[in-house]
């Protein structure tokens, strides 16, 4: 085990990018094998714009880490940190700090996307993607991607986390990006069985509907607990899924100024 996080203490940004390729290049073969729809799209130009956003995502990301290494310099020189005042096995507190940045960071910070009027204007540009397919995942706006940023390292401050132990999460929510909103259709027996303990493709694509209520169900990013504990979990027929918001321009899901814009575009009204 410990050989295993060292592995991920030192793993570097090329390294991260590799694994952003793999999974990008495993679940584009899947679509084209699987797909659960036929999306009739320019598919360079509306994957370019979502690989742009990724692009400003990866820029701040650096930034991030910079922050993200000393602050686990300083909760390990001071003994900061839930981790660092009760003794746990390795095992446990890989455990402890996984369900802790996924329900933090992860299903809390988009439930409060969702619920705060100013926050669900930023999470607009997500949600207004048309054609969801693996490039959605990272389709997010730069201030949305700070906030959920800033509260993944606020749990990391507050446990005191080994920095092994975040980037190992970090891996995990890579592949998790790219699993719920690939383009893929599952054996619904298979994908149903998944969807009691992690998210699958079909649940997340029900959150991608273009209206209430399913909007607003489905929040969790690895573990599908979450919703289940909190009332938030559906799961339905993925025919009747529309993608896109009953809020916002279709004709523009895939212009980038449009998209930057939309937080500050008063003439959107939204219900929060």
């Amino acid at each position: 085990m410990v050989e295993f996080l060292d592995f991920f203490a030192s793993f570097t940004t090329v390294q991260k990018i590799i694994w952003v390729g793999i999974c990008l290049v495993f679940f584009f073969s899947l679509e084209n094998v699987i797909p659960l729809f036929r999306h009739q799209y320019n598919r360079i130009r509306h994957d370019g714009m979502n690989l742009i956003l990724l692009a400003m995502l990866m820029v701040i990301n650096v930034v991030y880490g910079i922050a993200l290494i000393h602050v686990s310099q300083w909760t390990s020189s001071t003994g900061f940190g839930l981790l660092n005042w009760v003794e746990l096995p390795t095992w446990a507190a890989v455990l402890v700090s996984i369900v802790a940045l996924d329900f933090v960071a992860q299903y809390f910070a988009h439930f409060l996307l969702h619920k705060v009027k100013w926050m669900w204007k930023l999470h607009l540009v997500h949600h207004s993607d048309t054609k969801v397919d693996l490039t959605t995942g990272v389709r997010q706006h730069p201030i949305e991607f700070v906030l959920r940023e800033a509260l993944a390292l606020l749990t990391f401050t507050v446990f005191g986390m080994p920095i092994s132990f975040y980037l190992f999460y970090r891996i995990i929510t890579i592949f998790f990006t790219y699993w719920t909103h690939a383009n893929i259709s599952l054996p619904i027996w298979l994908d149903k069985s998944l969807s009691y303990v992690i998210v699958t493709p079909n649940t997340h694509k029900f959150h991608h509907h273009f209206e209430q209520p399913w909007t607003d169900t489905n929040f969790g990013n690895v573990l599908s607990i979450w919703d289940r504990i909190f009332g938030t979990f559906t799961y339905d027929d993925t025919s009747k899924i529309k993608y896109g918001l009953d809020v916002t321009d279709d004709a523009k899901d895939e212009d980038l100024k449009y998209q930057l814009g939309l937080p500050f575009n008063k003439s959107i009204k939204t219900n929060y």
